[in-house]
């Protein structure tokens, strides 16, 4: 066989690879999202990819490691899609609460989304999302328009001007970061905390001339 041949054979075979893992991947978040993490097997991913339980662990240690990796691609889809329905001429209180409000309502109304509140779960959920970059994928699809609404902003008298744009730019990122920490300030609060946690930083943004 010569190397052409041999290239072609190599190739198709690592197309197989892609595909079938594809395939499960893509069946993973269909049963994921219609029955949730809990109430989904192996088996059934495997019957819907259409391949045996025995190739699924040639790809996936795990139901549990299948799912973070859906998970990660579910949460970056809907940071995309929630960021493409905003009106970046919306006031900074009407524009933060939809966000946080549209994403508490994903967060909730998403089987494989909502997961992010399950005791059992969340802590491997956030070590993956950490080890993955999620959070640096997320502030790269916002950090450059937030900076602009920022300066926005302020040319229009709308925000603080006595704090600079880096400053505030923080203070926006640290409402995430406190759902990261749900676990020492208490499950129970999320996702209900986000809401008045975003009430109290506008009002101190925002209410400045008052």
């Amino acid at each position: 066989m010569n190397e052409l041949k041999k290239y072609s054979f190599w190739m198709m075979g690592v197309s197989h690879l892609i595909d079938k893992k594809a395939d499960i991947l893509n069946s993973g978040r269909e049963l994921f999202y219609s029955k949730g993490f809990k109430d989904t097997n192996v088996s059934e991913i495997a019957k819907m990819a259409g391949i045996g339980v025995g190739t699924f662990y040639n790809y996936y240690s795990s139901k549990e490691e299948l799912f973070l990796e859906v998970y990660i691609k579910e949460n970056e889809d809907q940071k995309k899609r929630m960021f493409e329905s905003i009106d970046l001429n919306d006031d900074p209180v009407t524009l933060v609460t939809k966000i946080v409000t549209q994403n508490a309502i994903e967060m909730n109304s998403n089987l494989i989304l909502k997961e992010w509140y399950n005791r059992d779960l969340f802590s491997k959920l956030e070590k993956y999302f950490y080890k993955q970059g999620g959070f640096e994928s997320i502030d790269e699809l916002s950090r450059s328009g937030k900076a602009e609404l920022i300066k926005k902003w302020k040319a229009e008298g709308k925000i603080r001007d006595d704090l600079d744009d880096e400053m505030i730019i923080a203070i926006f990122d640290s409402i995430p970061y406190i759902d990261m920490h749900k676990s020492e300030i208490g499950i129970q609060h999320f996702p209900q905390i986000l809401f008045y946690i975003t009430e109290f930083i506008l009002k101190g943004l925002t209410d400045f001339q008052k």
